[in-house]
């Protein structure tokens, strides 16, 4: 009877409280608004992967985006915060499990009138306790933290990938500065011719000195400019340091020219976007996590029921511990419940569910930033390809514009304000130009970002592996 009493208790020890957790369903759209030409691109294979910087074709690239994983310091820290997370999920679970202990002791006791000298006496006993999960409680609180380190996991993915993005773009403004230096350092040759022009027409009296004051001041800004472009490269060349875990002193990227390509990562269909993105992946874990302590709060309700056991033998070891004729034992049960506790248990559940529930507009209100991040980064890449190909005319008929007026003060047929007017547009134009590159670039790495860089939710270790305490490498 009292075997089939225990195997009852085990039974029930499989008992739940509390809800089962469901993952919300959102009302999604079928398609992205700014791009229904890419919408359709088939088949999944075309997503983005792991190493999606590699799409830009840039070999230095390349070469600095694997070092940001390894060499990371913010990276290293958001790791040792997962691993954080998954012992305390193996803490929370070993409560599962009963307690052994051992105990041992002995005395020695004696007196003056005794004649066979001093006796001793030693005691041997091992001690077990179990707290039963009749409930589920210790369960739930199991399934919270597996859940919690799994959604440490996806926030460690979301911050490589936030940092490989920002060493992408911090790259591309390095490019960029590099680029309008060799701009500058042309508009400062051109600008050296035309100040010789002016020089020669006031040697030969044919303009006043002022053009020639003009045409060297027109020079300085430009060399001024070319000057200033050093300071801000060398912002860029020293967060790439950082971001690759070196020193600034540590890291010189030579000058090289733009990315020519403008890469743009397939978006698919917007109900994809759930499964790639490792910060939604943290929400949605998040809201299992919270799910779990309402059925832990529950269970407050219920009795907790532990069994005791004690065995152990007691005597003189001399003439034999371990004899049966000296062995001790113990069986016990315990059961608590409280009668009064003014409301707590009732509040802990109601703070469990509103927690759940701030859990679940926390995870719909990421879903819908994340489509409105990939809808601008279609957009921006959209609208710029159009304003680039504006922009494209306008500095070609820019430089056109520079060419005649300069000719036409040679021939004397216009003054040097026509020249600086027409120069100063070319460069504006030049330098705008660029500027739409860098944003079609920018907007480019922005899209991989936004679409979760190759991220998947199988890439999240499972429940067995947290609890089996298996690494994981985003």
């Amino acid at each position: 009877m009292r075997r089939i009493a225990f195997v009852g208790l085990l039974g029930l020890s499989g008992c739940m409280v509390g809800p089962n957790y469901h993952k919300p369903q959102l009302a999604l759209p079928g398609a992205y608004k700014a791009a229904p030409g890419w919408v359709k691109a088939q088949p999944a294979d075309a997503a983005p992967k792991g190493a999606w910087w590699l799409a830009f074709g840039d070999p230095v690239l390349d070469k600095l985006e694997p070092q940001v994983a390894v060499n990371n310091a913010t990276l290293a820290a958001d790791y040792y915060a997962y691993q954080q997370a998954v012992a305390l999920a193996q803490e929370t679970r070993g409560s599962l499990f009963p307690t052994l202990g051992l105990t041992g002791s002995a005395t020695r006791t004696g007196g003056g009138g005794s004649s066979s000298g001093p006796i001793t006496t030693g005691t041997f006993a091992g001690q077990a306790a179990w707290s039963l999960d009749l409930w589920g409680k210790i369960r739930r609180q199991v399934q919270s933290e597996v859940a919690n380190a799994q959604a440490s996991a996806a926030d460690l993915a979301n911050a490589t990938l936030s940092a490989q993005a920002a060493l992408a773009s911090d790259y591309v403004n390095l490019r960029i500065a590099d680029a309008n230096a060799v701009l500058l350092r042309q508009t400062v040759a051109a600008y050296q011719a035309s100040l010789r022009i002016a020089q020669n027409k006031y040697a030969a009296g044919t303009v006043s000195q002022s053009d020639v004051i003009t045409a060297q001041t027109q020079l300085d800004g430009a060399q001024s400019s070319l000057v200033a472009e050093g300071a801000v490269r060398a912002q860029y060349e020293h967060a790439i340091a950082v971001l690759t875990g070196h020193a600034p002193a540590e890291l010189s990227i030579p000058e090289g020219t733009l990315i020519a390509a403008i890469p743009v990562a397939p978006p698919q269909v917007p109900s994809t976007l759930l499964e790639r993105r490792p910060d939604i992946a943290a929400a949605e874990r998040q809201m299992a996590a919270q799910n779990a302590l309402i059925g832990a709060a529950v269970a407050a309700y219920y009795p907790d029921l532990s069994l005791s056991a004690l065995g152990g033998f007691s005597a003189n070891p001399i003439t034999g511990l371990f004899n049966t004729s000296n062995a001790l034992w113990s069986l016990g049960t315990t059961a608590s419940e409280d009668i009064f506790e003014g409301g707590v248990r009732g509040q802990a559940v109601t703070a469990a569910k509103a927690g759940y529930l701030e859990s679940v507009e926390t995870y719909r209100q990421t879903v819908l930033t994340s489509f409105q991040d990939v809808e601008d980064d279609l957009s921006n890449l959209q609208i710029y390809a159009q304003q680039a190909q504006v922009q494209d005319r306008a500095v070609a008929d820019a430089s056109r514009a520079a060419q005649i007026a300069l000719n036409e003060y040679r021939d004397g047929t216009a003054d040097y304000t026509t020249v600086v007017t027409a120069q100063v547009t070319l460069l504006s134009d030049r330098q705008i130009a660029l500027s739409i590159q860098q944003s079609r670039l920018l907007a480019s790495i922005a899209l991989y970002q936004d679409l979760g860089g190759g991220f998947t939710e199988s890439d999240l270790p499972t429940s067995g592996q947290i609890q089996s305490k298996l690494p994981f490498a985003p």
